[in-house]
């Protein structure tokens, strides 16, 4: 082997049948590496045979605007999480998380939100987009939604979120059978005119 040492153990060099050529590129370094083999059998993993790793997109400031989209979504994603982080409207509407395919879809959910404080328990329903419960423009709400792919194009939901300020606990969960591959989400407030005033959100995907 040029430039190379064999030890106590051989390195045997097996072909296989095929005209394609494998070719081994050193990096260009000044300082002597050592690449170990473990003492086991097994396929060489490369980052192309690796599962669909978890991503995190670019955070948005809900400080305006009446919806946050995320969009161009991967096909592969089976799970995404909304996060959010403080985040209030100008009004006292509740909120809806949307998933869409080219578009985002308002109708067929089933989805349900309660939240509980120390004056009682609420829950309510919504067929229009995973329902949160807010009604309160004071409310700065941090928390996640994580939206699986349970079979085909169904989709469901679970959220837990928190409100210190007023001391909430908010819990929900629903689904959709979406009719095409999910790339989008959107979050917006159930009457559609409630502007976003602070805060941040994100989503991660795998």
């Amino acid at each position: 082997m040029a430039n190379g040492t064999l030890g106590v153990s051989q390195l045997e060099m097996l072909t296989q049948s095929g005209t394609g050529t494998i070719t081994i590129v050193p990096p260009a370094t000044n300082t002597n590496r050592t690449l170990t083999l473990p003492d086991e059998a097994g396929t060489l993993v490369t980052t192309a045979s690796l599962p669909n790793p978890l991503t995190s997109e670019t955070a948005i400031a809900t400080t305006s605007g009446t919806a946050i989209d995320f969009t161009g979504i991967p096909s592969w994603a089976k799970r995404i999480t909304l996060l959010f982080s403080g985040v209030s409207t100008n009004g006292a509407s509740n909120w809806l998380v949307r998933i869409g395919n080219g578009s985002i879809i308002s109708t067929g959910y089933s989805s349900s939100s309660t939240y509980f404080t120390s004056g009682g328990v609420t829950t309510q329903s919504n067929t229009s987009g995973f329902f949160i419960r807010s009604d309160n423009a004071a409310n700065f709400i941090s928390g996640a939604m994580v939206i699986y792919n349970i079979s085909g194009d169904t989709w469901v939901e679970t959220w837990v979120g928190g409100n210190g300020e007023n001391t909430q606990t908010h819990l929900g969960g629903g689904q959709l059978a979406l009719g095409g591959v999910l790339d989008r989400i959107q979050l917006t407030t159930l009457n559609g005119t409630d502007i976003f005033d602070a805060g941040l959100v994100n989503i991660m995907y795998e």
